[in-house]
């Protein structure tokens, strides 16, 4: 699939390149899952550049829309499991 990512042309490259990982690790847990201390943590990172909900589900919602995976329900279950488990999205 080719679509873009939402990003901020305020971002300097690397927060760039951490919010783009952190939707790679969305689309990774639809694809064939990814473990939950991965995505945990470019999760955090991508609230570093991205700390105000507002603007988080924006970037979500226009994830969304340009690729089809719902960033929102693979957040909910990273934060609802523990441990090291693997985090697996199912696409409607």
């Amino acid at each position: 699939m080719e679509y873009s990512y939402p990003f901020s042309t305020e971002w300097t490259t690397d927060e760039i390149v951490d919010v783009v990982q952190f939707f790679e690790g969305i689309e990774q847990a639809y694809e064939k899952g990814i473990k939950r201390q991965e995505l945990l943590s470019r999760y955090r990172r991508f609230k570093e550049v991205v700390p105000a909900i507002s603007e988080e589900k924006t970037l979500f919602r226009e994830f969304e829309e340009e690729s089809g995976y719902a960033s929102f329900p693979i957040v909910k279950e990273m934060k609802a499991g523990s441990g090291d488990e693997m985090i697996k999205g199912k696409r409607i």
